[in-house]
């Protein structure tokens, strides 16, 4: 049995009634995303951050082609702790063979994350990368399937993640209020890009919980630098590492 260690300050998440930790655990390094990681250094490090304070644990079907789930849902089995003292987010619509929104897939794989992640339910299950989709399919048939999801008690709340902050203003205005209970945007609340702020009042009129993922640019802005497959320019990544480098030094 593990007991958290010091404490990271909780944040409600929009209206959900979910209390989260204000550093959250991105697990997509457990599906080899950035390099090899054993199960046994996964368990470590989930065990790491639960001690340290974090509760909130991202994954998706997509990262490392299921690895991801699988690993994180080994990892959280090795906490020995009660079901409600983390909170697990994973995703639906995108794979590693491409991208299906429609609702006989997203009610599947549901199934499939559960099995992998060995839980009953997920606190937030969310649409992964819409701007790849129909935005008319995901509010039409892809959220109502998770509507469903969430009435038999798959899911607890309905999610949507993207990189264009266009695609949360365009679903969740055809969407009843409430229907979408949190948005995960990435890259845009960084040390090089703060558009996400423009969109927080908006967000907050609508009563929707944020996510800001990816604080360091995918990799972007680390010393290392991203990996092979970051779409940032040749040129802008030799640049960014540059200048992580320069403010080491200094």
């Amino acid at each position: 049995m593990w007991k958290t260690e010091s404490k990271v300050n909780l944040r409600e998440l929009g209206n959900t009634g979910l209390k989260l930790s204000s550093v959250g655990f991105g697990a997509s390094p457990l599906g080899n995303v950035f390099g090899p990681v054993s199960e046994q250094d996964a368990i470590a490090s989930v065990r790491r951050a639960f001690h340290l304070g974090i509760n909130f644990f991202d994954t998706s079907p997509y990262y490392g082609g299921t690895l991801s789930e699988t690993m994180l849902g080994k990892s959280l089995k090795a906490l020995e702790v009660p079901r409600n003292e983390y909170i697990v987010s994973t995703k639906c619509g995108r794979y590693a063979d491409g991208f299906d929104f429609s609702a006989e897939r997203v009610t599947k794989s549901i199934d499939e994350s559960l099995a992998r992640l060995q839980l009953d339910y997920v606190d937030i299950l969310q649409c992964h990368d819409i701007e790849f989709g129909n935005l008319d399919q995901i509010v039409s048939e892809t959220i109502p399937a998770l509507q469903k999801l969430k009435e038999v008690g798959k899911i607890r709340h309905i999610g949507i993640t993207g990189l264009p902050l266009e695609v949360f203003t365009y679903v969740l205005d055809r969407v009843p209020p409430g229907t979408v209970d949190v948005i995960l945007s990435y890259c845009h609340y960084s040390v090089n890009d703060t558009t996400l702020e423009d969109l927080l009042p908006y967000l907050k009129s609508k009563g929707v919980g944020v996510i800001s993922a990816s604080p360091l640019a995918m990799g972007l802005l680390t010393h290392n630098g991203p990996p092979e497959w970051h779409p940032a320019s040749p040129e802008l990544k030799v640049c960014d590492v540059f200048l992580v480098c320069l403010y080491l030094i200094l």
